[in-house]
């Protein structure tokens, strides 16, 4: 009994000392405040992203308590979009031209209401203007787009097109688009949708300075924010009232290395997008953490355009916590190579209550690690070497002047 008594007491041991071994592993941590319930939500600070893995798999909530340090299992969510596109069915009812242009109307089998046609045209090149029209029964015509324009560009330097009709909510039972065009267009397919979209939340960034340069048919903006963020939205603001439609090239600062001529920046491709005067200059990232971004405007033989402000934002990232055991808790990070936690509440439907509160949090504090100890050498002094080498080096010269003399 003694020694099964004995031998639990040891494996207590080890394993206690094993989970406070876990948080010696991180980095960093932030004290969790306000704790009263099963669930709460976690909202990643900014601060946190400096330190963390590029894919966020170092980040764990964990509590200490007298004898132990516990795990708390979380559901990382982050605020995207919501899309609840329906495409709604509908007949071709004629394709008729006239001096005008060609005319294309459909009927909606029932009232539905729509924001969106998408007009599928195979032309590789062409710029037309359109008009959109809603009627109940065919008698009289609402305007709802009027000199609406898509087009097409496809070159060595360009390949762009525009083709969806975007307009506010509307129901009617038909629809006619005119398309003004003398030849008739190679339209293959429509698409009517009623574009439902519960919009993404995000946090925006301070941009600390970024700079506008030109360099061989290119404008170069670098662009640097205060920390390292994840990025899921450019906004840029063009100043210029004229038609353009220039391809750009977004990347981001991976790392820099000193040489002789001073600092070596490698920047990585993050998206190629279109800058265009049709369409809002507002483009969608593949959340990527990062600190300084590199926007390339090809111009081509054109002029450059005026980039007067640049916005970035990323989506808000929140750990949905469970807490069972009364504990502080803890929320850890910075692990390099650490792998995903895999938790049970992340492969079942777990029962969330509707009314979740956010927890506040301490300050950053860096996780002490255990000291190595250090082995020091015999002699400290360096004198003592010296004076090693000099009795060497006088017993060799005294045992070589002996074999000498006896030789002689």
């Amino acid at each position: 009994m003694k020694l099964n008594h004995s031998l639990l007491t040891i494996i207590a041991f080890f394993t206690i000392t094993f989970c406070f071994g876990q948080m010696d592993s991180y980095s960093k941590k932030i004290e969790l405040k306000g704790i009263d319930s099963l669930w709460h939500a976690i909202e990643i600070p900014n601060v946190v992203f400096e330190d963390v893995n590029t894919n966020m798999s170092d980040i764990r909530v964990y509590g200490v308590t007298a004898t132990d340090t516990i795990e708390a299992p979380y559901l990382h969510k982050v605020s995207k979009a919501e899309n609840a596109n329906s495409e709604i069915a509908f007949n071709l009812l004629n394709s008729v031209n006239n001096s005008k242009g060609y005319f294309y109307t459909y009927e909606l089998p029932k009232s539905e209401t729509i924001n969106e046609i998408l007009l599928n045209i195979q032309d590789l090149n062409f710029n037309w203007e359109v008009t959109l029209e809603g009627s109940q029964q065919q008698k009289e015509w609402f305007t709802i787009l009027e000199d609406y324009r898509i087009l097409s560009i496809n070159n060595d330097q360009t390949n762009y097109s525009f083709t969806t009709l975007k307009f506010p909510e509307a129901s009617f039972r038909y629809y006619r688009v005119l398309i003004k065009s003398a030849e008739k267009p190679n339209l293959t397919s429509v698409n009517i949708v009623k574009k439902a979209k519960k919009a993404a939340e995000y946090r925006d960034y301070d941009v600390q300075s970024f700079t506008v340069s030109q360099e061989d048919k290119k404008t170069i903006l670098d662009v640097d924010l205060q920390n390292r963020v994840p990025l899921n939205l450019l906004e840029l603001t063009v100043d210029d009232n004229i038609d353009y439609y220039r391809s750009i090239s977004i990347q981001y600062l991976v790392d820099s290395v000193k040489t002789e001529k001073g600092y070596f920046k490698n920047f990585s491709p993050l998206a190629t997008r279109t800058l265009s005067s049709l369409e809002d200059n507002s483009f969608q990232l593949p959340g990527t953490l990062a600190q300084n971004l590199r926007i390339i405007i090809l111009n081509n033989d054109n002029q450059p355009l005026k980039i007067s402000d640049i916005k970035l934002k990323g989506y808000v990232h929140t750990l949905t916590t469970r807490f069972i055991q009364p504990a502080n808790y803890y929320l850890v990070y910075g692990k390099q190579y650490a792998n995903s936690p895999n938790y049970d509440i992340s492969k079942t439907t777990v029962s969330l209550p509707k009314n979740i509160t956010k927890l506040d949090f301490g300050s950053v504090v860096e996780i002490p690690k255990p000291e190595t100890e250090i082995t020091n050498p015999i002699f400290e002094n360096k004198w003592w070497l010296w004076v090693i080498m000099g009795v060497v080096i006088a017993l060799l010269g005294y045992f070589t002047i002996g074999m000498m003399k006896k030789e002689l």
